[in-house]
Parts: C-alpha cells; sequence; structure tokens
C-alpha cells in the first residue's frame, strides 16, 4: 500500500493526470496520461507492481481510420494478444 501511496503523491507533485481502476479484485490500476505516452501501472496485494507503457508514434489520422480500426477490431485481426 505504502508504494501505491508514494506513486500516487508523486504524480500529484509532478502535477500528472491519473485515473484509478480496480479490474480485479488483488489489484488497484493505475493509468497515467503523458504527452505521447499512457502509463498502466498496476499495484498487487502481494506488494508486485507491473509497468505497461504505451508509446504513440506521433501519427494523427483523420477520422476514417476509426472504421479501419473497428473493423479489424471485429475480424479479430487486432494483432497478438
Amino acid at each position: 500500500m505504502q508504494k501505491l501511496l508514494g506513486f500516487l503523491a508523486r504524480l500529484r507533485a509532478e502535477r500528472l493526470h491519473y485515473t484509478l481502476e480496480q479490474a480485479r479484485d488483488e489489484a488497484l490500476l493505475v493509468f497515467v496520461s503523458v504527452p505521447g505516452e499512457r502509463w498502466e501501472v498496476e499495484f498487487l496485494a502481494d506488494d508486485t507492481v507491473n509497468v505497461e507503457v504505451f508509446r504513440s508514434d506521433g501519427r494523427i489520422v483523420d477520422e476514417s481510420a476509426l472504421g479501419h480500426m473497428l473493423a479489424e477490431l471485429s475480424a479479430g485481426d487486432a494483432g497478438p494478444p
């Protein structure tokens, strides 16, 4: 719990936007948004911390991409799990 509280205090000190979510009983998930990245930081009951970072490639596309992206998901072509 101390790791989580310390991390949240650091995010507030840095004025970074974050949200909390609980996807499973034994963990809390912190979503952090920074320019060009999104972090998923999971704090587990056993004191383990897992971090996943998603980075933008900087490309901006128009709304026509939404139809293509959704079609890929529907067809099961979204890539590896």
